[in-house]
């Protein structure tokens, strides 16, 4: 099992979409352990884009991150980086394919949605960033029989 950091992004809150893209992960079978909505402050938006900071791109990264509040989430599941990854699709809306989040809903190469962890040592950082080991709640579904074998 490994835990990964979803944030609902701005356009995803100010669409209307944050319900959709919650059912997505669930019909996928994964767990989410903790969600609350907060507005993005500058401070956080640094700690959490650290390595963009510097670069050209990063002051509309940040007027965006924070313009809107986002719905954050800590999700459990098999490879769920990996899973949570594939399921958004391509960064750009423009290059996701079909059937993907980003692919279905965005057009964009910012707008495009959702952030996910892209590694294990990036959701262990991100997820302190958004969340207090209290607020995480692990449990298993009743019918977790019917998303993985015995032996995963």
């Amino acid at each position: 099992m490994q835990r990964t950091l979803v944030l609902l992004k701005p356009d995803c809150v100010q669409r209307r979409l944050i319900g959709e893209i919650i059912g997505r992960f669930e019909a996928k079978g994964l767990n989410i352990v903790a969600m609350k909505m907060l507005q993005v402050s500058p401070a956080l938006a640094k700690e959490h884009y650290a390595e963009h900071v510097a670069k050209p791109f990063y002051p509309a990264l940040e007027e965006f991150i924070t313009s809107s509040p986002i719905v954050a989430m800590a999700i459990d599941g098999l490879e769920v980086i990996r899973v949570v990854r594939e399921m958004l699709g391509a960064t750009s809306g423009l290059k996701a394919a079909p059937g993907t989040i980003r692919g279905d809903f965005s057009s964009s190469r910012q707008m495009n949605l959702v952030h996910a962890s892209d590694s294990e040592e990036s959701a262990t950082r991100e997820l302190k960033l958004y969340f207090a080991e209290s607020e995480l709640c692990p449990y298993s579904p009743t019918l977790i029989g019917s998303f993985k074998a015995s032996d995963e």
